[in-house]
């Protein structure tokens, strides 16, 4: 009698080596033009699973890929999964001294780098380069320092490894670094089936029922906007268009979506706005079935703009975080117009409470921190136990994301926990005060932060991007403006114009740095 065949769960890469047996000439990935058939994406996989084990890395072992938008990140993560080991995906932007510390604190045992960030990772070698084996994509591997390899030299001496992915679908397989606005970075653990919980929430939420969708992968792939989009394509069998890292140009992105048939993407509001204001649109050929923003409020302008760029088109909000694997809330199309400002209902998999700071849930249409459980929630943060057991308090996942939900269960966010400005023992939400003032005609982009006031406390100060740098609005007018709308304690009281607001990779505004600047103009004032 025959031994049964050993079970394999439901991983990504599993599933890309089923989709090698049974389509392997469809097309995978697309970049730059350049095909990367099934077949292709599991042997290259396996190739590069094998050096990597000749370099010793193992079950549990960490690998930090430090790789910008390109197909080689999805050979990594592949690989580094069939060997049972953790991806570290790394962000480019960050300072050689920024990825020592990641490198140091996940305690990685290889790096995958890109030539042009071989310095990144050469002073972080420089002590010990046998220590840290390196494979460099691009020609010149000594970028990275002695002794690095090759990243193709080392697939083509590498046979295909055999083995399957993990059959836990609780092990740890990615540490997503959250963005570390404060403090230092934390590393979110992240199992398979975190990412199984995320690709069933996008096939509801992106409607992902057809062969031909093909997902267009847009934010930066150290991301898990990037990674939380491309895992459900290569579990579905369905093609995934990479976008190359650089500046957005909207031009070329819908250039990209018309000549690559591209049914659904996600950008952040503000590249919606610019790909809203194309003039070519009415002329173009555009497949695009869903639109999906997060990682930044939209505002009724953006919403509107978009309703009549793409008439028929679902717009879908989607919202959450990284420790959520992400997505922890969606609003369909049908609703974008009629409930503006909400970032939707909880999704199928995921339980959720609004409550107080004792645990307590608070009143329809009263603020509260949001909590969540789910089979998306992260294992915890690397190496941070307690750290875990805070944001974990009473068994549920503290988002620091405080929001209301109204009489139809849909949920408005209201502010970060920390953004919170607290002016004469007043509770002021920022989002609600920047919603107001990015309706002002001039104004293209806001941002509202707490200064420093001898007497209340704190006070808001909005910083603001114009539409035109050669006619922003006035101070006068803009406060005038919001208090005519807004309770007056609400208003802010000093403008400040900037030519673009402070951004992390997903699109976010960064508040600490606008913080400070504003914290400084007080100081000086005074």
């Amino acid at each position: 009698m025959d031994s049964p065949t050993p079970f394999t769960a439901l991983t990504w890469v599993d599933q890309v080596g089923k989709h090698a047996r049974s389509r392997p000439t469809e097309v995978a990935l697309r970049y730059d033009g350049a095909t990367t058939t099934w077949a292709t994406l599991d042997e290259r996989s396996r190739r590069l699973a094998t050096a990597l084990a000749d370099r010793g890395v193992g079950s549990g072992d960490r690998v930090l890929v430090l790789v910008t938008n390109r197909p080689e990140f999805v050979e990594s993560m592949l690989a580094v999964h069939l060997l049972h080991a953790v991806a570290v995906p790394v962000n480019f932007r960050l300072a050689a001294r920024e990825v020592a510390y990641l490198a140091e604190d996940s305690g990685s045992r290889c790096v995958i780098v890109e030539e042009s960030l071989g310095g990144l990772i050469a002073p972080l070698r420089e002590p010990a380069p046998e220590a840290l084996p390196c494979l460099v994509i691009g020609e010149d591997p000594t970028t990275a320092g002695p002794g690095a390899v090759s990243y193709e030299d080392a697939l083509t001496g590498a046979p295909a490894y055999a083995g399957n992915g993990p059959s836990d679908l609780g092990t740890c397989c990615l540490i997503m670094y959250t963005s570390g606005t404060t403090g230092l970075p934390k590393g979110a653990m992240l199992s398979y089936q975190n990412l199984l919980g995320q690709t069933m929430t996008l096939i509801q939420a992106w409607h992902l029922f057809r062969r031909d969708e093909v997902g267009a992968v847009t934010s930066p792939m150290f991301h898990i906007a990037a990674i939380g989009a491309l895992v459900p394509h290569l579990i579905l069998g369905l093609p995934s268009v990479i976008v190359p890292t650089g500046s957005f140009d909207a031009e070329r992105f819908l250039d990209l979506v018309e000549r690559e048939r591209v049914t659904n993407a996600f950008l952040v509001p503000t590249q919606w706005q610019m790909v809203c204001a194309s003039p070519t649109i009415p002329q173009r050929d555009l497949p695009l079935r869903i639109l999906s923003w997060g990682a930044a409020p939209a505002t009724p302008a953006v919403l509107r703009a978009m309703a009549e760029a793409f008439p028929g088109v679902d717009n879908v909000c989607t919202f959450g975080q990284t420790e959520m694997s992400p997505i922890t809330t969606t609003l369909p199309g049908e609703d974008a117009l009629a409930k503006i400002g909400s970032v939707g209902k909880p999704t199928a998999l995921t339980d959720v409470r609004i409550v107080d700071a004792e645990m307590n849930d608070v009143a329809v249409g009263e603020v509260g921190e949001i909590i969540y459980r789910g089979p998306q929630a992260m294992i915890g943060y690397w190496n941070k136990p307690e750290a875990t057991e805070e944001a974990f308090r009473g068994g549920w996942f503290h988002s620091g994301d405080l929001c209301k939900m109204d009489e139809d269960g849909f949920i408005y966010v209201v502010d970060r926990l920390k953004d919170m400005i607290i002016s004469g023992g007043e509770n002021i939400y920022s989002a609600e005060v920047e919603a107001v003032i990015a309706d002002h005609p001039l104004v293209r982009e806001v941002a509202l932060v707490g200064a420093p006031h001898e007497r209340w406390g704190e006070t808001p100060v909005a910083i603001v991007v114009p539409h035109r740098s050669d006619s922003p609005p006035t101070e006068a007018e803009l406060i005038a403006f919001v208090a005519q709308r807004v309770a007056s304690y609400k208003k802010p009281t000093r403008v400040v114009v900037l030519d673009e607001l402070p951004r992390n990779a997903s699109g976010k505004i960064l508040k600490t740095p606008l913080r400070d600047l504003v914290t400084q103009e007080t100081q000086e004032v005074s």
